[in-house]
């Protein structure tokens, strides 16, 4: 059963969310069987699976296409659909930009930064908005961690408040000191969930690629749980070896019932 924002902020303090990206069919398929509750089809396609050095260069056209696909492999799991880079410069740029993403099958949108405006806004024409603050890939000049020092650590609490107060029902925590997601998460009545953020958030986020180790680098505060690039690797040389010895096809004809 699909779950709305309203069951997801009822599930703080009880349960804790496990969120993961998703940007295909597929795969969205896969995470729906294994009943991963809410899959984020996140900005992070651009870089992860589009080739691009940033986030910046994804579209909304880029997103539509993106969270059509895994809707149609997750048709029963809540979505979130990011609002790329300065899709969101207006209120109403916004929420012509998420009815875009809605209707292509997202249930909820996110966006980043203390943009209270902008959320209150699509809030109050009945979109469900999901927060994001910490380290903001969209603006950021580098991946470092963020809120290390007492100013800065207290200006991403307060942006934290603030998302909450102009109604998002969740935020997602990025790359910040474990001791400031606690702070923030016991202060907040909406679940946060952490990339990089500690143990203490209400849920937790993985970009896929990094939890099925594809690529070559992965952030420090992401986990392998396989290597599947390595196993991409292997699969396309046998099936090259066998291509050239002419192995196959004539190793599959029989298994398949074909005749010569």
């Amino acid at each position: 059963m699909k779950l709305s924002a309203t069951d997801f902020v009822q599930m703080k303090g009880s349960r804790a969310i496990a969120m993961l990206t998703a940007y295909t069919c597929p795969v969205a398929r896969e995470l729906e069987a294994a009943v991963i509750p809410i899959i984020l089809v996140g900005d992070t396609v651009g870089m992860v699976e589009m080739g691009f050095d940033s986030t910046r260069q994804v579209t909304v056209e880029h997103m539509a296409y993106h969270i059509g696909a895994v809707r149609r492999g997750a048709p029963n799991t809540h979505i979130i659909g990011d609002l790329p880079y300065e899709s969101d410069k207006t209120p109403e740029l916004a929420l012509a930009n998420a009815k875009r993403l809605l209707a292509a099958g997202a249930d909820s949108i996110k966006l980043e930064g203390p943009k209270t405006d902008i959320i209150s806004y699509l809030v109050a024409e009945g979109t469900a908005v999901v927060g994001h603050t910490g380290l903001l890939p969209q603006t950021a000049n580098s991946f470092a961690k963020v809120g290390r020092n007492a100013e800065e650590a207290l200006r991403i609490q307060k942006e934290a408040a603030a998302i909450q107060e102009a109604g998002a029902f969740m935020l997602v925590i990025e790359h910040v000191p474990h001791d400031l997601a606690t702070s923030i998460t016991r202060t907040l009545t909406i679940p946060t969930i952490g990339i990089g953020a500690g143990p203490d958030c209400d849920g937790q986020v993985l970009v896929i690629n990094d939890a099925l180790g594809l690529g070559d680098y992965w952030p420090p505060f992401s986990k392998q749980y396989a290597h599947i690039g390595r196993e991409i690797q292997k699969v396309a040389q046998r099936f090259s070896r066998e291509v050239e010895s002419r192995e196959f096809p004539s190793n599959i004809i029989q298994f398949a019932g074909l005749k010569k």
